[in-house]
């Protein structure tokens, strides 16, 4: 893929996107490079099968290099490029440029709105060539991606969410990295139970004590029925990484013995990978 168009169109956050998509990504290669790396991902022996570029005003030789180039590259036969072109609205350019406080490529010493006109102007040839003209004045970042997933080659990520279940005790301290936290202290304590204490809630017993609890039976069905429905919405909306920490006092029973079952529950969900992990036990 190669990404151009106007500047403060969103093509840092589309090329952040392609790159969590699996794709090799390059921000501002010159134009003169642009056969050298397709000939490099069209080797038998590259791992470069799918490549993402951004090429424009910020190179020099862009505006007049590029269109032969490009048609250069597309008489190939070893290569499949796709152009595409993104763009927005006067009103939404000005805006972005104005909470960035950036220059203008073309308008260093000018108004934004100067160089903008003139860098619309200056690339209607090049937006003609374009496979996919993408206005992104009214997009989230979010939507952006879910775009850009739609364009990639198979439509799916190219690697699944990974999700890290961590059991933990509270009297440690709550892990830092935890974007979900459950307390289950509020369920039967098998510390408390002699023959249970020096065990963990990897052992059958210890299973065995907190699944004879109603409480606990339920607690877990709900958190599971929860998880089961939220994770799918995060691997939607493009999260990379999930950390899901589930903590009790000491981090030995009752948290591990929850997060075992949840890993057991979860572990067969549409483009997740995940992890078990017991800090405390």
């Amino acid at each position: 893929m190669i990404l151009t168009g106007l500047s403060g169109s969103g093509k840092t956050q589309a090329i952040r996107a392609l790159e969590d998509l699996g794709y090799f990504c390059i921000d501002n290669l010159p134009t003169q490079l642009i056969p050298t790396m397709a000939a490099l991902s069209a080797r038998e022996d590259s791992a470069l099968d799918k490549v993402a570029i951004v090429v424009d005003v910020r190179e020099g030789g862009f505006l007049a290099q590029f269109p032969r180039v490009y048609r250069k590259l597309t008489a190939q036969g070893d290569v499949r490029p796709i152009l595409i072109f993104l763009e927005a609205s006067e009103a939404a350019l000005v805006r972005r440029f104005s909470e960035t406080r950036r220059p203008h490529p073309l308008a260093a010493d000018r108004s934004v709105r100067e160089g903008i006109v003139e860098e619309r102007q200056r690339l209607k040839r090049i937006r003609g060539m374009a496979d996919h003209i993408l206005d992104t004045s009214n997009m989230t970042v979010h939507e952006l991606r879910e775009r850009f997933m739609q364009m990639s080659r198979d439509g799916r990520p190219q690697s699944n969410m990974v999700v890290n279940l961590i059991s933990f005790g509270y009297k440690k301290g709550v892990p830092m990295d935890a974007d979900l936290l459950f307390d289950v202290r509020c369920l039967p304590n098998p510390h408390f139970v002699e023959r249970l204490r020096r065990l963990t809630g990897r052992d059958p017993a210890v299973v065995r004590y907190m699944r004879r609890s109603a409480a606990a039976r339920e607690f877990l069905a709900r958190l599971t029925s929860f998880l089961r429905f939220a994770l799918p919405q995060y691997v939607h909306e493009g999260k990379s990484y999930l950390t899901i920490a589930v903590g009790c006092t000491g981090g030995r029973h009752r948290s591990v013995m929850i997060a075992e079952a949840l890993g057991k529950a979860l572990s067969a969900t549409t483009g997740v990978t995940l992890r078990v992990q017991h800090r405390d036990s």
